[in-house]
């Protein structure tokens, strides 16, 4: 990894971080399914086709350049710090829908190899959730740790997570950062299981403590790289993740999307199927952050 990362605005001690365990994508598929049952997760550098990710890239990019938030060349996805998305693209929902339906990003996050490794994690027939979850990070911006649970528990419980870093990654740009040993955190999992943000309004589904003080008090480390085109990294519900801060000195925009898999066979969680799924309350895409202009102020998941 390169340079220092940042979470909630506080530089992580090099004692508590480390790298993540790197595995081939075309290795043994029984030996990949027992390191994400060690790990709580698998990173698999390689494991895309770099042009196709890209190409992915440049679709995004492009689509938020003509709304002014991002400059020519935008495939450089530097942020331009205006935004003309409320004059141009009308409903935010819909804007951001058309973009997560582009070709080229569902190449990537719906393809062949995405789907091959999640049946053979599965060990059996998959599907792909429908509705796919962007992430356009600018500068100062982060996720919190969570669960994935708490977000998409109403129908099959064997729901695996794909963080796919959109381009070149480093550390100081904010990518994903997993909790290391949390799939095995049972004080925590027993008091998210169940919990359904929709349902359960009184409750965050977030975690209000920042990284540093979660990963001292439970004596562990966060767990980061510096991601390439075409690497991923896989995870189950129940792995604390979240991202580093984004401290790009060029003010570039981290681009990332996640996208959940499951076994064909199980019931699915309705919020995130269908050609329009309702997602959060019923507000679609236009519940994500995303949909809300790179200038707009920040809000929690």
């Amino acid at each position: 990894m390169t340079g220092t990362a940042f979470v909630a605005g506080r530089p992580v001690p090099d004692r508590l971080i480390g790298p993540l365990n790197a595995n081939a994508a075309d290795g043994d598929a029984a030996i990949l399914r027992r390191r994400l049952a060690e790990d709580g997760y698998l990173f698999l550098p390689g494991a895309l086709d770099p042009e196709a990710v890209l190409a992915a890239r440049r679709e995004v990019f492009d689509r938020l350049a003509e709304v002014g938030e991002i400059r020519h060349p935008a495939e450089a996805g530097i942020a331009s710090g205006i935004s003309w998305r409320a004059e141009l693209a009308g409903d935010f929902g819909c804007f951001l829908k058309e973009i997560c339906e582009g070709p080229a990003l569902r190449r990537v996050s719906h393809g062949p190899a995405l789907h091959r490794i999640a049946a053979d994690l599965l060990r059996e027939p998959a599907r792909a959730f429908d509705f796919l979850w962007l992430r356009p990070t600018p500068v100062g911006r982060a996720s919190p740790l969570h669960f994935d649970h708490v977000y998409m528990n109403r129908g099959s419980e064997r729901v695996v997570t794909a963080w796919i870093p959109l381009g070149a990654v480093p550390v100081a740009d904010g990518p994903l950062v997993i909790v290391e040993g949390s799939h095995r955190f049972d004080h925590l999992i027993d008091a998210y299981r169940g919990l359904d943000v929709d349902r359960d309004r009184d409750r965050p589904g977030s975690f209000d403590d920042d990284p540093v003080t979660v990963v001292e008090r439970h004596g562990t480390r966060l767990l980061t790289s510096d991601f390439a085109p075409g690497d991923m990294v896989l995870f189950g519900p129940f792995t604390l993740h979240g991202s580093c801060d984004n401290t790009s000195t060029e003010g570039r925009v981290r681009l990332s999307c996640d996208v959940r898999y499951q076994p064909a066979a199980d019931p699915a969680d309705d919020r995130w199927v269908g050609a329009e799924p309702p997602g959060h309350g019923g507000l679609g895409y236009g519940g994500m952050s995303a949909a809300r202009p790179l200038t707009a102020e920040p809000v929690r998941r």
